[in-house]
Order: structure tokens, then sequence, then C-alpha cells
């Protein structure tokens, strides 16, 4: 068996397709940013101003979309591009999200690897509005579920409203 260094596999070693979840996602593509410690990356211009199609087409070289293409386990994952649709998509974040991620207006020209990685874990530990209105629906609906099975079975239903 022939032995080889780090440097020796570099651009050789063949990476397998990946099937990994949108967290693993996201945490690689952070592991991916702070590994770029020091850099400055250039920022995207204006995305909150261009229409989806033009926003959705939005590059930048050197940008932390970029970074995100460049690593090879996101390409095996299937990132095909570095413009913003195809990053948004990928990890299926909305374009507002991607746009406090990337955009100028956060951060100016660049900003560095390491703070763009602590916003996208950061986008790791929030629950979304999506899953915050779901759960209060089906709170409510359990809630209401309830007050109507007790009515239904002749339970006495006492509610009392704070009015401060």
């Amino acid at each position: 068996m022939e032995h080889r260094t780090l440097e020796e596999l570099d651009g050789s070693s063949v990476i397998c397709p990946q099937n990994l979840s949108k967290r693993e996602l996201l945490e690689r593509w952070a592991l991916a940013l702070e590994n770029r410690r020091g850099d400055y990356l250039r920022t995207l211009r204006e995305t909150e101003y261009k229409l989806v199609q033009e926003r959705s087409a939005l590059r930048q070289d050197n940008s932390p979309l970029t970074v995100a293409l460049e690593d090879p386990v996101l390409r095996s994952a299937g990132l095909m591009n570095d413009t913003f649709g195809e990053v948004a998509q990928f990890f299926g974040l909305s374009h507002s999200q991607l746009h406090n991620l990337v955009c100028y207006c956060h951060f100016g020209e660049t900003v560095a690897g390491e703070v763009v990685a602590a916003r996208v874990r950061h986008l790791l530990r929030t629950p979304s509005f999506a899953k915050l209105t779901c759960t209060y629906a089906i709170a409510s609906l359990l809630l209401t579920g309830v007050v109507w099975l007790s009515v239904a079975v002749g339970l006495p239903v006492q509610m009392e409203f704070y009015s401060g």
C-alpha cells in the first residue's frame, strides 16, 4: 500500500456523493467559512433591491457563496454553482435569510469568513417563524379540542381572563 501526505492527495481524492441534512449542510458551510479565518470575503450588493430572477443570478468572486462551492463535500451533495439563487435553494434558505449572511448592507465591501460562519450557526439555533406559527396553531387547536370535548362530555368549563 502506498502512503501519501495530505498535500500529495490534494486534488486527487474522489469524494463520493453526500446525502446530508439541511443542518449538516449548513454546519459544513460554517466549517468551510471558519477555515478561511483571517480572509476577507466579498459581499453581494443590494440583494434586497433586485427582482427575484436578477437576485437569483447574482454572484461575486471570493464571496461566502464561493467558499461553499469550493467545498468538495458540498459540491458532491449537489451544489452546482455559487449564485445567490442556487445557494439559497441548496441550503433551504429564504432569500431574506441569505441576504442577512452575504449582503453589502450588513458588512460593507468585505466580511471575515468567521463572521459569516457565526451567522450561519445562528440560523441553526434559531427556530423558524414557520415552525413557531405551526406550533402556535397546533396548541390552539388542541386547546379548542379540549374545550369542545369537555363541553361534549358535560364537564363544567370555567374560563377566567385576566384584565389588568
